[in-house]
């Protein structure tokens, strides 16, 4: 009983630190920090208050290092430590929590359900009928609505943290913190840094939703959140963001975004993926599309050159030698930067030439 009581505490505490925007998105560090705040909360000392307790963690925790660590590990394993009962109830709480549980699951707490809630409804009622699903039909609603609200929520939840990061290390940058709040943005940033979104992925995975389009989209997801500290902190720091700039990049990216999307036109018609070209024919037809997205293209093109004329002559020399290397890693022969662009010649019976890419690779396969 005592270890299931202790187990019961871990999984609050689990929610509480969800709740509050300070899960690390890792399954076997928040279990970890889940049993370090149950011994923070059970301690009784009468000298040291809250405040006090993470001072003296700050404090020390510079000077404390892996080697430290399992020299100590070392030296007091399979040591007990008699009527030591917060030891004992964190010892018994791990063990009882990793055992048989899958080492990267993603947790949601409370709060991002709240802030998802509204995007999750508008997601309803503005794209089940695009899909041929009635919005004002429980049954189609709740048939849908575990995954729509887990993986908003997952996306809200990194969200939360990000803007944490973003508010505390631009208090961090003009020192008005102490150590604590350091490590705290330090830890938050190694989620950021790894994978934020792989429980999620892992999540999608185990039920056939995971796409390379959307894996593409989550890794846009956590470059927007990277933009987003910058400027956040250069806002703070009075650093003034350049318009120019801004809008350079945004139609540079469009053409990058296209160029994208003609190269892959064919796998994105196999993998029915987003493809501007082939939402373009499904909306102006096949005959009409080609020319469309041209058009499209040299007006993006021509804002490009405008834009780039304002720019610093040596930074803009820079960015296209950029645009030029990472075209070419790519694998590209055309496109911005390098200064023809070759659309594709339009697939119109999309059904057929799937079959026949499936039908092909098939008969290599078993050859």
């Amino acid at each position: 009983m005592e270890a299931l009581r202790e187990l019961q505490d871990v999984q609050a505490m689990l929610s509480f630190i969800g709740d509050r925007g300070i899960s690390s998105g890792d399954a076997s560090s928040d279990r970890f920090l889940a049993s370090f705040l149950l011994f923070m909360a059970r301690s009784r000392s009468t000298e040291m208050g809250p405040a006090k307790r993470m001072d003296l963690i700050a404090e020390c925790l510079p000077k404390l290092s892996a080697g430290i660590l399992q020299e100590a590990q070392t030296r007091f394993a399979g040591e007990e430590s008699g009527g030591d009962k917060d030891a004992e109830g964190i010892r018994s709480a791990a063990l009882s929590s990793v055992e048989n549980v899958e080492e990267e699951f993603a947790v949601i707490g409370l709060d991002a359900m709240r802030r998802a809630n509204s995007t999750v409804e508008d997601f309803v009622r503005s794209y089940f009928m695009f899909h041929g699903m009635d919005a004002n039909n429980p049954g189609t609603v709740f048939r849908f609505l575990p995954i729509l609200y887990f993986t908003e929520s997952y996306i809200y939840q990194l969200d939360n943290i990000n803007e944490i990061i973003s508010n505390q290390s631009s208090r961090v940058s003009s020192k008005e913190v102490k150590l604590s709040s350091q490590w705290k943005v330090s830890r938050l940033m190694e989620l950021f840094e790894t994978d934020p979104f792989r429980p999620l992925c892992r999540v999608l995975e185990q039920h056939g939703l995971m796409t390379e389009r959307i894996s593409k989209e989550l890794g846009f997801g956590v470059e927007y959140w990277a933009l987003e500290r910058h400027l956040c902190n250069s806002l703070t720091l009075k650093k003034n963001v350049n318009e120019s700039h801004m809008e350079f990049l945004s139609v540079s990216e469009f053409l990058v975004e296209v160029a994208d999307d003609l190269f892959d036109y064919e796998d994105d018609i196999v993998g029915n993926n987003f493809n501007i070209l082939r939402m373009l024919t499904r909306v102006y037809g096949a005959a009409v599309a080609p020319s469309i997205l041209a058009k499209c293209i040299a007006d993006a093109e021509e804002r490009y050159e405008t834009l780039l004329k304002k720019l610093d002559p040596d930074l803009a020399t820079n960015y296209q030698k950029r645009c030029e290397d990472a075209t070419k890693e790519g694998g590209r022969t055309f496109g911005p930067s390098l200064g023809t662009w070759n659309i594709p010649r339009v697939i119109s019976d999309e059904e057929s030439f799937r079959r026949n890419i499936l039908k092909t690779k098939e008969a290599v396969n078993s050859s």
